[in-house]
């Protein structure tokens, strides 16, 4: 039997003094996984790191709820544009945010972080299947909880499956972590000189079509009043700054206060 499991009836532990964020759902892409080349599967030193990183998350007594897309695996997207139909494309991507979560799951255990894998889609031979308040409960209980399956429902995305867990658990953000620093105003990537908005309305997010987050899941967000934290996964430390309420990334929230 695993540490993580025999460990499992341990009280959590105690909130850190200065934490800005006692619960989060933490959006990480598929893509994320395969490390700085991209491509396809899963890089082990990319997850091995990621887990270590939220085990330091998780000891500050912060209950954590993460969605994992699955684009390193399959995007039903590209699957209908090579002639696929979109809902059976989406059902396989479903599927592979299974295997991604899985994997999560276990380098958690290995760094000692008792870890519930809930999927939308039933597989009870490997995962429990999603019921709301059991999924509180877990988090209640200082286990890391990882919402797999999107949805349950084709035509929607994992970032509209992270709000809705978010606003579900009654998490206090939704923290989004992307390949770059924040939201610009133009791509930093062909634009060197693009500046980092710091903090952005809800209704500019939508009305700019920022490709971030999608819009569904933005509006959703917006109509509950969930706040958004972007910021960029791969300097270390960052999950623990923004829990901490250090001014990283950009915050998307509904308040008239965007500014650069």
């Amino acid at each position: 039997m695993r540490k993580a499991e025999r460990d499992d009836t341990v009280a959590p532990p105690a909130p850190h003094p200065k934490l800005r964020y006692r619960r989060i759902v933490l959006k990480l892409s598929g893509e994320a996984l395969c490390g700085k080349d991209g491509g396809f599967g899963i890089d082990a030193n990319v997850i091995r790191e990621t887990a270590a990183e939220l085990a330091e998350v998780h000891a500050l007594g912060v209950q954590i709820g993460i969605v994992v897309g699955g684009g390193n695996i399959f995007r039903g997207l590209k699957g209908a544009s090579a002639g696929m139909d979109r809902a059976q494309g989406d059902y396989m991507g479903m599927l592979a945010t299974v295997i991604n979560s899985l994997a999560m799951q276990d380098w958690l255990e290995k760094a000692n972080v008792p870890t519930r894998v809930m999927t939308a889609i039933e597989i009870r031979q490997v995962a429990e299947p999603y019921i709301r308040r059991r999924g509180i409960r877990h988090l209640e209980k200082g286990r890391v909880v990882i919402f797999a399956a999107g949805t349950g429902n084709p035509y929607f995305s994992t970032d509209t499956a992270a709000a809705l867990r978010a606003m579900e658990i009654q998490a206090d953000c939704l923290c989004k972590a992307t390949k770059v620093e924040g939201i610009y105003e133009r791509d930093p990537v062909t634009h060197p000189d693009a500046t980092m908005y710091s903090r952005m309305t809800f209704d500019r997010f939508i009305a700019e079509r920022i490709g971030v987050m999608d819009s569904t899941a933005v509006t959703l967000c917006r109509d509950n009043a969930m706040p958004i934290r972007v910021f960029k996964m791969a300097t270390r430390g960052n999950i623990k700054r923004v829990v901490l309420g250090e001014s990283i990334g950009t915050i998307v929230e509904g308040d008239a206060r965007s500014a650069r």
